[in-house]
């Protein structure tokens, strides 16, 4: 952090001016060589968060999050309400690993990896630049009257925002529904889907809010991850850093001077240009130090970069380091903090790994009717059954039929010769087991029951069959 003691930057932020009103943010058109790394992972991020949806892995698509059926997948593994706890077990993992990871990195996932992020700076804000020019441009343009120029300039920049809004909603919907129920109602038409159809305008409406007018607010106000920061960083966590004892050094910061030699005058490397503030995206000025608004997307450091290439001075004034580095000269350690956070991460992949091996893609449950004993037939005893099977594999089931393992007696499924469950789906009904009285040992014996897809054993489950305590 700085060495200046005035935190006065602290009491407000650079989008919301003095009497409280919503302050646009141009920044300057980043370049260098981190903002081309960002763009080529941004590109690949991009293409996969659009083939999420469409990928299938066995049948199963690659992502998805169906809220209203609670049905998921991830990875290509569905998970059904019943699954729920493994689907809780990824999003605690995913959460460890971005505490983790800021631990180490800072905010660095904000920059270069959150979809908000990649969607503003990498598509949103380059069609701007293409269309109302660098921020000089666009601050005049802001500026003058609703002439044609303007007129012409924003008309189709807001149309751009609106077709590619549209668009998301789409993938967003296709996450939520399954791409195969949205090109199903694509075909079918809006008619017939007029509720889809209204959840996609609101989906629609909200992505051109946040792209148009709320932009940084989103990191800023509405996104809790940036406050994470001031308990998950320390002096130790890497983070874009000003490095300021070498930028104010004794006298501070000054203007250059092609004429004297800073390193013989006192004064700091740092030029007071402003450019790293001009360049940043939520407007600040990364020389004060750590702050909730940076997101670690490295504009500043490949500008600051440029500049004191153009002046002769080394670069890396702004750089990744951590507070330590900077000020005590300290290497990068491995804190026990991080191993702490490495255990527990490593230790939640191994419970799930294991989970997923012993999970079962068809699961059957088997329970006594409610309200119902047993009956006497003879020297049998009778209990009727409800039962419903899950078949989460992509095969349909056709000739599902269940046997008795372990005990001899009937078990018939009432009205049903070949009971189907479809791919994906589940099915249930009513069954009857009659068991010979002599070959049960008290009231309650545990029945094992097999269920069977022709002659392919699918599961063993087992249920409860009641009896007399005493036989006459």
């Amino acid at each position: 952090m700085s060495n200046f003691s005035d935190e006065s930057f602290r009491d407000s932020i650079a989008t919301i001016d003095e009497e409280g009103n919503r302050k646009f943010i141009f920044p300057k058109k980043p370049s260098g060589k981190f903002y081309n790394y960002r763009k080529w992972v941004s590109y690949f991020l991009l293409i996969v968060l659009v083939a999420n949806p469409f990928v299938k892995i066995n049948g199963n698509q690659f992502m998805m999050f169906n809220v209203l059926e609670r049905r998921f997948n991830v990875f290509g593994f569905p998970f059904w309400p019943q699954d729920f706890y493994l689907f809780v077990l990824f999003m605690i993992i995913g959460i460890v690993f971005v505490i983790f990871f800021t631990v180490i990195f800072g905010r660095i996932f904000c920059g270069w990896i959150c979809p908000q992020t990649i969607f503003l700076e990498m598509v949103f804000r380059r069609i701007e630049y293409w269309i109302e020019g660098d921020r000089g441009a666009q601050i005049r343009l802001s500026k003058q009257e609703w002439n044609a120029e303007k007129i012409r300039k924003k008309g189709l920049k807001w149309v751009v925002f609106l077709i590619l809004s549209f668009f998301i909603a789409n993938i967003f919907l296709a996450y939520l529904i399954s791409s195969d129920e949205l090109f199903k109602m694509i075909e079918d038409g809006p008619k017939d889907n007029i509720s889809t159809l209204i959840a996609l305008f609101i989906f629609t409406g909200v992505f051109y809010f946040v792209f148009v007018w709320f932009r940084e607010q989103v990191c800023i106000i509405a996104c809790p991850y940036g406050r994470l920061q001031g308990v998950l960083l320390d002096n130790k966590s890497i983070n874009v850093a000003y490095d300021f004892v070498r930028g104010e050094k004794e006298l501070g910061r000054a203007k250059f001077n092609k004429q004297e030699d800073r390193a013989t005058t006192g004064k700091g490397d740092c030029i007071d240009c402003k450019q790293c503030v001009n360049v940043c995206p939520t407007g600040i000025d990364i020389r004060n130090g750590t702050q909730l608004e940076c997101i670690n997307c490295t504009a500043c450091i490949d500008e600051c970069d440029t500049i004191m290439e153009s002046v002769n001075l080394p670069k890396g004034l702004i750089r990744y380091a951590s507070e330590d580095e900077i000020e005590k000269k300290a290497t990068f350690k491995f804190t026990t903090r991080m191993k702490g956070y490495s255990a527990v991460l490593l230790i939640l992949v191994g419970v799930l790994t294991g989970l997923l091996f012993l999970r079962n893609d068809v699961e059957t449950v088997i329970l006594r009717l409610p309200g119902q004993l047993y009956e006497h037939k003879g020297n049998n005893i009778s209990n009727v059954f409800t039962f419903k099977i899950i078949n989460k594999t992509n095969e349909d089931f056709n000739k599902v039929h269940f046997k008795l393992k372990g005990i001899k007696g009937d078990l018939k499924v009432v009205g049903v010769q070949d009971l189907k469950v479809p791919r994906q789906g589940m099915n249930g009904g009513t069954l009857f087991v009659e068991i010979n009285r002599f070959l049960l040992d008290n009231d309650k014996t545990k029945l094992k029951i097999e269920v069977y897809n022709g002659n392919k054993k699918l599961e063993t489950t087992t249920t409860s069959f009641l009896s007399p305590r005493t036989f006459d």
